[in-house]
């Protein structure tokens, strides 16, 4: 401790009635300088109002604002009146404009009671449900005025979308979909080879691509690189206040933006889904060809001969509700996107996931109601 200082004190000291603490502090308070701790000085106590003094205060800087400060939150959070009366007007000032800079920091208690949490929440996904029943009930009725007036239909916005999201893709559809036939075929010959029915192999590859993994690998693939673009597009282009403009003119915004992406890809989906299934079909016949000794002529007999139309038309199917489920994400986390550049990323990641997480639950919808009609 430097020369000729006094160490800070504070003594506290139950003198008024009511449950008020009167607090005597004195010495010298020096940032460098050890200093008491409220909870400390407090102890047990529970008062109903703190009343400092500062009468024995010699020489004093931040460190007393400090300990002030402390005994201010304290009262704060425990619903205590904080009685600065006997202060000096210089300290109650200086006081004020410290607990005004630190207002953000004051801890105080905001947990909700349970009830309480499940209530905002279940309201919140009400909130999220219902606009997005809005959403999708808007982009029926705009397809169905579309149905009857074709004629207003932006079909070179249309035309664009399809070339972006089907022939754009077809590099990166290609790479997947035959390396899924390969890693298919070389898992099912691991273990077909020891009972010698190698041939079947074919017929494991070309029903699960066929009927599951080229929809869905082509439903994810459209979901991380169209979905996410369409979310970003549109989100921009509420940043700017584009739509608004749009919204402003008369010009519907569903229909204007969003008809177009929804049916480029209803219309690509299941072309690409197509292309995936001979891809992957292709994989599993060079794993055949390399590994297993099958000619590729017979590994197309055995292909055709298990998997039929019907295997096709699920496939399909689940093709054209994958495009639209990823359509319909894209454009809904775009026009809800935040206004800013932060939303613009938030509402294409969330645009990812959302699709993803459709496309599987309806995966799995379509597995039980195809087992069911025998499909």
């Amino acid at each position: 401790m430097s020369a000729g200082l006094k160490s800070a004190s504070a003594t506290a000291t139950d003198t008024a009635p009511g449950g008020t603490l009167a607090v005597a502090l004195g010495g010298d308070w020096q940032v460098i300088e050890p200093r008491p701790v409220w909870t400390t000085v407090l102890g047990k106590r529970s008062p109903k109002q703190v009343r400092p003094t500062v009468d024995e205060v010699d020489r004093w800087d931040s460190s007393l604002l400090l300990f002030l400060f402390e005994i201010a939150a304290w009262c704060k959070i425990n619903g205590a009146e904080f009685d600065d009366a006997e202060l000096p007007e210089k300290i109650r000032r200086l006081l004020g404009q410290f607990t005004t800079a630190h207002a953000g920091g004051v801890p105080v208690d905001r947990s909700d009671r349970f009830l309480t949490s499940v209530g905002s929440a279940t309201l919140e996904t009400w909130g999220r449900a219902r606009a997005a029943s809005d959403f999708v009930g808007e982009t029926v009725l705009s397809m169905g005025r579309l149905i009857r007036n074709p004629r207003g239909f932006r079909w070179r916005d249309c035309l664009d979308e399809m070339q972006q999201c089907g022939a754009m893709a077809l590099p990166i559809v290609s790479l997947i979909s035959f390396l899924v036939g390969l890693i298919m075929a070389y898992q099912a010959a691991v273990q077909l080879r020891q009972f010698g029915a190698d041939i079947y192999v074919a017929d494991l590859v070309g029903l699960s691509v066929v009927r599951e993994m080229g929809p869905m690998m082509a439903a994810i693939i459209l979901a991380g690189r169209t979905g996410a673009a369409f979310a970003a597009t549109l989100a921009n282009m509420k940043a700017n206040e584009e739509i608004d403009a749009l919204e402003t003119l008369g010009i519907s915004a569903v229909r204007f933006l969003v008809l177009p992406r929804l049916i480029a890809l209803g219309i690509m989906m299941p072309l690409l889904t197509l292309y995936a299934n001979g891809v992957g079909i292709l994989g599993g016949m060079a794993v055949g060809a390399g590994v297993l000794n099958i000619p590729p002529t017979a590994y197309w007999i055995q292909t055709q001969s298990i998997v039929d139309l019907s295997d096709v038309n699920t496939g399909l199917i689940k093709a054209i509700f994958f495009g639209m489920l990823i359509g319909l994400s894209g454009c809904l986390r775009g026009l809800q996107a935040e206004r800013s550049a932060a939303g613009v990323g938030r509402a294409a990641t969330s645009a990812v996931v959302t699709s993803i997480l459709l496309i599987i639950v309806a995966d799995a919808v379509f597995a039980v109601v195809f087992n069911i009609f025998g499909w």
